[in-house]
């Protein structure tokens, strides 16, 4: 799933959905030049969930290490109390991991990704991983899509966009570009990030106070869109850096080369430790497992 185009779509909409949180927006707002190095925070999230999917464990086990230091050294602050709190408060980082999967798997379903229900379960629960890497006691973490949607109902009350959502999503929408850049901004970002947005839950629509487009128009968009990005060879799309693919696929042999036929039967995990299933060690760290 991490290896198709539409997951770039995918982390757009995770953007637009994350800043509806108050305390998690502000965290990043107040503690990063997000308006200025946007890109290289952009590029350094896609690094993290490239290592943490394609990387040895030993490499998640210490991109998640300096995450969580990064983040224990952070405050933010509530402008209407003045309260001071900890961005690696859990609530805030189960949200944000919550709104990144979601938009993950929503986007590449909605798209025509190959994926039964089964199967969009599974990657659910094995997200739990990433999860614990963050910071988060895997067990608090949604397993599957039902505890997923049970945790954004809970979680609804507490969403809004405030100045700091406006903030974020006036950037995506119109980033800041050298004005050489400014028409392919035009062309092709505002389609890009418009189809994003349009991707996103009825109730962000709401907040964000713009009307939600018909649902069957946005699904049509993304399947249209997928159509065409799939038609890039795969060897050539993960030229685009972190080229972390490439890396595993030298690292474990071309037969490792990911692709959705291979879902099915069965499929390499990671294994939760302490959890159930056979896992066996590959030679450089990785641990792999079935099902138990």
């Amino acid at each position: 799933m991490h290896g198709d185009p539409m997951m770039w779509i995918a982390g757009i909409r995770a953007l637009h959905l994350q800043a509806l949180h108050p305390r998690a927006v502000r965290g990043v707002l107040q503690n990063s030049d997000f308006r200025r190095d946007a890109w290289g925070r952009l590029m350094r999230t896609a690094n993290f969930v490239g290592t943490t999917t394609y990387g040895t464990t030993g490499a998640a086990e210490r991109a998640g290490a300096r995450v969580r230091k990064i983040h224990s050294m952070l405050r933010a602050t509530d402008p209407e109390t003045g309260e001071r709190y900890p961005v690696d408060d859990p609530r805030l980082l189960l949200w944000v991991h919550c709104a990144e999967i979601d938009s993950y798997l929503h986007v590449l379903r909605r798209s025509g990704y190959p994926l039964t229900d089964a199967q969009a379960d599974r990657y659910v629960r094995e997200q739990r991983v990433s999860a614990r890497l963050v910071g988060l006691d895997p067990g608090a973490v949604p397993a599957d899509r039902a505890q997923l949607a049970a945790y954004f109902d809970e979680v609804r009350p507490q969403l809004a966009a405030g100045p700091e959502a406006r903030d974020v999503d006036a950037f995506l929408r119109r980033p800041p570009v050298p004005t050489a850049l400014v028409p392919l901004r035009e062309l092709l970002w505002s389609r890009v990030a418009g189809l994003a947005y349009a991707s996103l839950p009825s109730y962000a629509h709401e907040l964000y106070g713009r009307p939600a487009p018909a649902p069957d128009v946005v699904t049509r968009r993304l399947r249209r869109t997928a159509t065409v990005l799939r038609t890039v060879p795969a060897h050539v799309r993960w030229q685009l850096p972190p080229r972390h693919i490439l890396r595993a696929m030298a690292r474990l042999g071309p037969a490792a080369r990911p692709a959705p036929y291979k879902l099915e039967p069965q499929v390499a995990i990671l294994v939760l430790p302490g959890e159930g299933g056979a896992h066996s060690d590959g030679g450089d760290g990785t641990r792999w497992g079935r099902p138990g």
